[in-house]
């Protein structure tokens, strides 16, 4: 776009600028503020998506949000975002094919999109000024962004109207139309009555926190709920509703019963003991598991998360407060195996990264690093020399190839 060009390049000035003075006035904030133009993605905010999201006062209303908004973003080909009053995309689900498009600038979960970082675009701006907006293509302020189109809607604490968060719809020329903007201002509203009627004493029968799954190193892995007034309740999860749940959060836009089936068992399960285990944990666990596909209705928390959001962080001693050991150590999922592997080996090279010696001295006391080789190899370089680790590390290396014969 010309006129972007030339403002940016101080040609024009704020009054020469033939475009909606919402626009104009965004555009000066974002320069006046230093974001770069060219930047090819947004930023991603340190504090975590896991933090970010147990902390969101909007969490409890995204079935509602799926329900309205996300359940129709597919035919429609736009994604569906809920940030928080930060700016932080918290939770970005809707059409793979659009996803896989505005990940590229980073518009995914965990990003942040304020107006401070990224510019003109409907979210960000939407909680800058505290109204709904809608941004069309070459309106944004950067230009990564210009290929498409949103609209958002702030969120509201109904009794102090205090800024929750926002909604917004982003994709292509289809969201150009102020129908557009209705639906996204109408869940807005659905939003704002629905997290107030669950603020009236009594109402509340559901658990006032996300549950917590908890599945690394235990051998009966379990769900944990805190109700109102603090009472913990906990609900031993089967083996194989475990495998499933694992996955299902693992996979944020579902899977289908035939998915599933491949993934949970090397025989590839029949479809129907698929669904019939589905149908057991949902009288179990009530509102977790939504159709078509099957995905988690509501935020999750896990252990796994939590160790995967450190990780992410780059926090290896973190990571290792949370790992209590192996996913699903008893799982005979090829799915559950892979990710058992896979999260291992990830916490594994932190820790030997940091050449930390404590950090390290918890790895190899886990029962994946009894046979870890190269991580007793390290302890025994890294420890003085008389030191009791240094003995204990050129001991257990000893032990270890008279082991292998």
């Amino acid at each position: 776009m010309r006129l972007h060009a030339d403002f940016l390049a101080g040609r024009i000035g704020l009054q020469d600028l033939a475009i909606r003075a919402v626009v104009a006035e965004s555009w000066q904030r974002s320069r006046s503020g230093g974001v770069d133009p060219l930047q090819g993605e947004a930023p991603s905010d340190g504090a975590g998506l896991v933090a970010l999201r147990a902390a969101s006062t909007l969490a409890p209303a995204l079935p509602l949000i799926r329900r309205l908004l996300v359940d129709h973003a597919e035919e429609a080909g736009v994604v569906v975002a809920v940030a928080d009053a930060a700016g932080n995309l918290l939770w970005v689900e809707g059409d793979r094919s659009t996803r896989s498009r505005a990940e590229r600038m980073n518009f995914a979960a965990g990003a942040n999109w304020s107006e401070r970082c990224v510019g003109t675009n409907a979210p960000g701006t939407a909680l800058a000024l505290d109204r709904e907006i809608h941004i069309r293509g070459a309106e944004h302020f950067c230009e990564v962004a210009q290929r498409f189109s949103c609209a958002a809607v702030p969120i509201h604490d109904s009794v102090t109207n205090k800024l929750l968060g926002v909604i917004d719809v982003t994709g292509g020329p289809e969201v150009d139309s102020l129908k557009s903007l209705s639906l996204v201002r109408a869940t807005a509203v659905a939003v704002e009555k629905y997290l107030a009627v669950l603020r009236q004493p009594g109402l509340q029968a559901a658990p006032s926190r996300s549950p917590t799954i908890r599945v690394l190193g235990f051998d009966r892995p379990f769900v944990e709920s805190v109700h109102d007034g603090g009472r913990v309740g906990t609900v031993t999860l089967a083996p194989r509703h475990a495998d499933i749940l694992v996955l299902l959060g693992n996979h944020a836009d579902g899977l289908s019963a035939e998915e599933l089936s491949v993934m949970l068992d090397e025989k590839e399960l029949d479809v129907g003991t698929v669904r019939a285990e589905v149908s057991r944990m949902r009288r179990v666990l009530p509102g977790l598991i939504g159709s078509r596909p099957y995905r988690l209705m509501r935020p999750v928390n896990s252990d796994m998360a939590a160790v995967l959001d450190a990780l992410d962080r780059r926090d290896a001693a973190d990571a290792l407060d949370h790992y209590g050991g192996a996913l699903l150590p008893r799982s005979t999922s090829p799915a559950i195996a892979g990710a058992r592997t896979e999260l291992s080996s990830a916490v594994r090279t932190a820790v030997l990264a940091t050449g930390d010696l404590a950090l390290l001295r918890r790895w190899l006391d886990l029962p994946e690093g009894r046979d870890d080789r190269d991580g007793w190899r390290l302890l025994h370089n890294k420890s003085e020399a008389g030191s009791i680790s240094r003995a204990q590390a050129r001991g257990h290396l000893v032990a270890l190839d008279l082991d292998l014969g």
